[in-house]
């Protein structure tokens, strides 16, 4: 499976790899070496960690109190406790060691060193009131993602990903009603 990394945050983008969570959850990490691959492909993150089993049940039970924490926000109810937990305690780990070159940012760190970088990032989204937080418009799409859009009218979290589905969709709808009307 591809990862999607649409959502403007490396927390949101790990939320995001259980899709459809209300009708049919498709879940993209299934074991250690789906993190492993996750993490190496998601921007800021290092190329190369190890990932054990408790460092996979950690970063799933991370992932799940950071969807549940953004959809708080959306709807604007209080953060539930359990989850403030989990976040916070993540985050108080150890950091990622950062290295400056001609070719650019380098990130290193265990797998440890990455769920605390994802949660201290999930804290920041959460807690900055400026960041509008949304949940894609597609029928079946649960990704959160950050609206940078002006004016805030993204609707999608993607446009490769749900995007164009909604507009191929509504395009075949308009084809078909077309097709029906009575020619005259």
């Amino acid at each position: 499976m591809d990862f999607a990394f649409v959502s403007g945050a490396p927390s949101l983008d790990l939320a995001g790899t259980v899709g459809s969570r209300r009708n049919d959850p498709v879940d993209a990490l299934t074991g250690p070496a789906d993190l492993e691959r996750w993490t190496s492909e998601c921007p800021g993150l290092p190329d190369r960690v190890t990932v054990d089993t408790a460092a996979f049940e950690a970063a799933l039970t991370l992932r799940e109190a950071l969807y549940r924490l953004a959809l708080d926000r959306i709807e604007g109810r209080p953060f539930q406790p359990d989850d403030l937990a989990v976040v916070n305690t993540a985050a108080a780990g150890p950091a990622l060691s950062v290295r400056l070159d001609d070719s650019g940012l380098h990130t290193s760190g265990d797998a440890r060193a990455v769920l605390t970088h994802i949660a201290r990032d999930g804290i920041a989204v959460l807690a900055d009131p400026h960041v509008r937080l949304k949940e894609c418009g597609r029928t079946g799409c649960t990704r959160v993602y950050i609206d940078r859009s002006r004016g805030a009218r993204r609707t999608w979290c993607g446009m490769a990903e749900c995007g164009d589905r909604v507009k191929a969709a509504a395009y075949r709808a308009r084809r078909r009603a077309a097709n029906r009307e009575p020619t005259g």
